[in-house]
């Protein structure tokens, strides 16, 4: 029997929106597909340029500076549902609006250097977290923005997610 950090989330795990990111990740070890993307990271947004970082690709889009400070506060969040409910918390958490938490951000006063390192540490942080995860932990379950999620399809949500902006990027920004 497959371990649950190696399954992919099945239906019922997360609500249809979220496959669009789960279904961007490869098969395997979520673990090791979060570390992954961590070094692969770092050598492709290390060579993006502080001005290159202001960078919109149309009017009205995020900056490079702006969609990195979403994926951080995405990437905080998913894990921080996880927690919860890993933690058998039962209380449902609430709406996550990534316009209001990107507008108090400031995210074009902090340097791209350290939005990069700020990247590093979240996901470093991520990775501790599923690492040391109990196997019974991951099949746990709860509800945030009303719907129910398990700890094993956040995961993969973080990881779908990453993946999903920094095809964005590599498409429309640069």
């Amino acid at each position: 029997m497959p371990h649950a950090e190696s399954t992919r989330p099945a239906p019922h795990e997360a609500v249809p929106y979220y496959s669009t990111y789960i279904d961007k990740v490869p098969p395997g070890d979520i673990r090791a597909t979060l570390e992954a993307q961590l070094e692969e990271t770092r050598a492709f947004l290390g060579g993006i340029g502080e001005e290159k970082s202001r960078h919109r690709y149309a009017p009205g889009k995020w900056s490079l500076r702006e969609v990195l400070s979403h994926v951080n506060d995405a990437e905080r969040l998913f894990v921080f549902r996880a927690f919860w409910f890993a933690r058998r918390f039962d209380s449902p958490l609430p709406d996550f609006d990534q316009e209001t938490a990107l507008a108090a951000s400031s995210a074009h006063d902090i340097s791209w250097a350290r939005h990069l390192a700020e990247f590093g540490a979240v996901r470093a942080a991520t990775t501790h977290f599923f690492r040391n995860l109990p196997d019974a932990a991951w099949a746990r379950s709860g509800i945030a923005s009303g719907n129910s999620f398990t700890v094993r399809a956040l995961a993969w949500i973080a990881a779908g997610h990453f993946a999903h902006h920094i095809g964005l990027v590599k498409e429309r920004y640069l």
